[in-house]
């Protein structure tokens, strides 16, 4: 199942996405359409999340009926972040290769001289990224006047459906609801700048629309495995970037555990997966000019696309 955000005749709409993509279905009205009743349960992607099995069902009757006076094309709508407003937002690094490969770009080195700190390797460490500076699928994404080297990253996240604390491994796939895209806009030149004080990110992170979700959720029982899914990035329609999520040398069970730990989660909590190795600019020496269109594309999650304006 495929679930969205959306502005539909300037309302904010949760909405069935069906097929591809072309066209979508309007959870509360189809509701309406069907029973007659409003559905306080399908007014927002968070309210779905909370009502877990319950809120299922209902939407697993809508998805069957899909009466076509809640039917709209993808054309008249605007999308918005699946979650405009995360509970929360962790972004991890998942993808040693990844930081490998920007080490030795950045160093320039060979990529068998660079090593990880130990920690890295044994943790799955986070920062927790602005929920406020989300947008969604199709929008534009302003860059900073403070910066001129633009970056993307390919990535993907999922979504908690259940919240918890001190969460074992073997526990963790039950609290995830669904998986997304994730593109963590990065400027660059003030992100060096702002690593080398040792205080960790700010403002090469945090701008408006810098964080990018969509184009929807799939759910988890949709997805199947999550480990076996190809990646790529395209920049005005050229490939620049393919791998794998299988190469998640720290995987969702793990951070879900970790950030767990003496700590509790919430449902609707977003956790990003980190770089794919090959997956920004900054390995491979290819960055953003203005005007540039970024597509994400993961298989099964669909594509996000956003284009960078000065």
């Amino acid at each position: 199942m495929k679930l969205a955000t959306v502005e539909y005749e300037k309302t904010q709409q949760t909405a069935l996405v069906t097929g591809s993509g072309e066209q979508l279905l309007l959870l509360e009205r189809a509701h309406h359409d069907v029973t007659g009743k409003p559905a306080p349960e399908l007014e927002t992607m968070q309210t779905i999340i909370e009502g877990g099995p319950a809120a299922r069902e209902i939407l697993d009757r809508l998805a069957d009926e899909q009466p076509a006076s809640a039917i709209v094309d993808a054309d008249d709508v605007r999308w918005m972040s699946p979650l405009p407003q995360p509970v929360q937002i962790r972004d991890f690094g998942c993808f040693m290769d990844h930081f490998r490969n920007a080490r030795a770009r950045i160093q320039g080195v060979a990529l068998e001289d660079v090593e990880l700190p130990k920690i890295q390797l044994e943790r799955p460490l986070y920062y927790i990224a602005n929920r406020l500076a989300m947008t969604g699928h199709e929008s534009d994404v302003v860059w900073p006047e403070y910066s001129s080297l633009r970056d993307y990253e390919l990535e993907f996240a999922c979504v908690l459906g259940r919240g918890g604390s001190d969460i074992s491994r073997a526990d963790a796939p039950a609290h995830i609801f669904g998986y997304t895209i994730f593109n963590d806009f990065s400027a660059r030149d003030t992100q060096l700048e702002e690593i080398s004080t040792g205080l960790g990110l700010s403002k090469s992170k945090d701008f408006s629309n810098a964080n990018v979700l969509g184009p929807w959720i799939v759910t988890a029982d949709e997805v199947g495995d999550p480990y076996q899914l190809e990646m790529t990035a395209r920049i005005n329609g050229d490939e620049v970037s393919r791998g794998t999520s299988a190469d998640m040398d720290h995987r969702f069970e793990d951070v879900i555990s970790f950030a767990s730990t003496s700590t509790r989660l919430y449902p609707g909590e977003v956790f990003c997966s980190g770089t794919v190795p090959s997956g920004c600019g900054l390995e491979h020496g290819r960055f953003l000019e203005p005007g540039d269109v970024v597509e994400l594309e993961v298989a099964g999650l669909g594509v996000l696309r956003n284009r960078v304006v000065a």
